[in-house]
């Protein structure tokens, strides 16, 4: 078995500022960056996720932003597997990988390894997502949380992609979701510091709605039109991200443009709040505060002397 490949990561709740401290280590530490966002994935979103903008990718190296359609599935696991491949690359080419993001469950992936969960007959899928579609995401959270709360607690109501997956492993095996991820991991594939910029959700909350009304301005709506008429099924995975959900409800007529800002603030905040929560509960993460990117780099560097 080979040994895990060397990778710096900087993970942190939504709008704490990670892009702008991601590309200052990146220049310091002769580093690329490598998402680790499962939104920012999408290629038709690049506004809404927040993904870097132009000029910060030419500022820097930017990998796995915006490479899938807004009908496709992607997994932490194949996630893990394609930014391995890209610190690989980036290691025989004679860069470091820094991993940028906030989805706790791609760190643990990648850091952690991949539980190994048998396969789901199609016919349990099928029933879930047919569930789904007929119940919508929320009531189905709600059963989640019965049956699996620890888990259910991890991911947002709307985020119907990781609750049927967790619906249908527990039928499928008799076993909740969290359980495989703690009894069944395989080998990590990398290894590395993990840092987390940890503002207070007082000095986030003004932030966040500031870069809420910056993205409408910028043209969010636009943005989701010319996603709609690629995709118009609320279903897709790309669309039940935050902010993409409660625009696509505003364009369809089930929100106002003031309800729907209101709304994407409010699962934002809550969103920011699980975010901190996960990562305050990882031993191995170190907090460090917004915007003191000079101390950041000063533990990244102690971290790998």
């Amino acid at each position: 078995m080979s040994a895990p490949l060397p990778v710096i990561c900087l993970a942190g709740p939504t709008g704490c500022g990670k892009t702008a401290a991601a590309i200052e280590l990146a220049h310091a530490l002769d580093a690329e960056i490598v998402n680790a966002d499962s939104r920012q994935v999408y290629a038709d979103f690049p506004c809404i996720t927040a993904q870097p903008s132009a000029e910060e990718r030419a500022a820097c190296p930017h990998h796995l932003y915006g490479f899938l359609a807004t009908d496709a599935r992607i997994s932490a696991g194949r996630w893990a597997e394609m930014a391995a491949e890209t610190v690989r690359r980036l290691r025989d080419s004679g860069k470091r990988a820094l991993l940028v993001g906030g989805t706790g469950l791609y760190f643990q992936t990648l850091l952690r390894g991949i539980a190994d969960i048998p396969p789901v007959a199609p016919e349990i899928s099928a029933r879930w997502t047919e569930r789904l579609a007929a119940e919508g995401p929320e009531r189905l959270h709600e059963e989640l949380g019965r049956r699996d709360p620890s888990y259910a607690a991890r991911i947002h109501p709307h985020d119907r992609q990781r609750i049927v997956r967790a619906l249908e492993v527990l039928d499928a095996t008799g076993r909740p979701f969290s359980w495989w991820h703690e009894h069944a991991m395989s080998a990590p594939l990398c290894a590395g510091p993990l840092f987390y910029l940890a503002p207070t959700l007082d000095w986030l909350e003004p932030r966040l709605a500031r870069r809420i009304d910056q993205m409408l301005a910028e043209g969010a709506l636009e943005e989701a039109r010319a996603a709609r008429r690629r995709n118009d099924d609320p279903a897709a995975p790309g669309w039940s991200g935050i902010g993409c959900a409660e625009v696509l409800a505003h364009l369809r007529g089930e929100l106002s443009l003031e309800d729907c800002r209101a709304l994407w603030l409010r699962h934002t905040r809550a969103y920011a709040k699980r975010q901190l929560t996960w990562f305050r509960g990882r031993r191995e993460a170190v907090a460090v505060p917004p915007g003191e990117t000079a101390t950041l780099l000063r533990r990244v560097r102690d971290a790998l002397a």
